[in-house]
């Protein structure tokens, strides 16, 4: 997985600029993703790709659609220092894994990284940076595929034992 690394307070603005919120499919958002911040991304991010910010990541306005632009782009993982409330949870709720990594400024740009949840860290340059657990419910949640789907899961579930 390759990181695209990006400094403290990255708004949701710089993740997917304000002209764009009348585009609601992933794909079509990707085109934009940084757009004005860091054009390159749209271009060259690839499926696997990590986000990787410092403090308050996903700051600014309230809007699914700065995480639903990553999903667009390939990336399943957003790795930071801290994320926004809103951010975070948004990014969950649209099957995005938020990771709050204390030691996130030790990955670089380009790095390759792994991702190992069950471990509890993320390995970058050789080292294990450790990342705060993440709920399971909240995992159930990316895991589906977002809230919605998680919805849908659980009344098929309960469709089948009234049955």
């Amino acid at each position: 997985m390759r990181v695209w690394k990006f400094g403290d307070d990255i708004d949701t603005d710089a993740i997917i600029p304000g002209r764009f919120l009348t585009i609601y499919d992933p794909a079509e958002l990707a085109k934009h993703a940084f757009e004005g911040t860091r054009d390159e991304f749209a271009k060259e991010a690839r499926e696997g790709d990590v986000v990787v910010g410092g403090t308050n990541f996903g700051c600014g306005s309230s809007r699914e659609h700065a995480p639903l632009a990553l999903l667009g782009a390939g990336v399943k993982v957003v790795v930071a220092k801290s994320f926004a409330r809103i951010f975070y949870r948004n990014a969950v709720n649209t099957g995005l894994l938020p990771l709050v990594c204390p030691e996130a400024d030790a990955i670089a740009d380009g790095d390759a990284v792994n991702v190992d949840l069950a471990g509890g860290y993320i390995e970058a340059n050789g080292r294990r940076l450790a990342v705060e657990p993440v709920p399971g419910f909240l995992k159930e949640i990316v895991d589906a595929g977002g809230l919605v789907s998680y919805a849908k899961n659980l009344d098929e579930v309960k469709r089948c034992n009234i049955e």
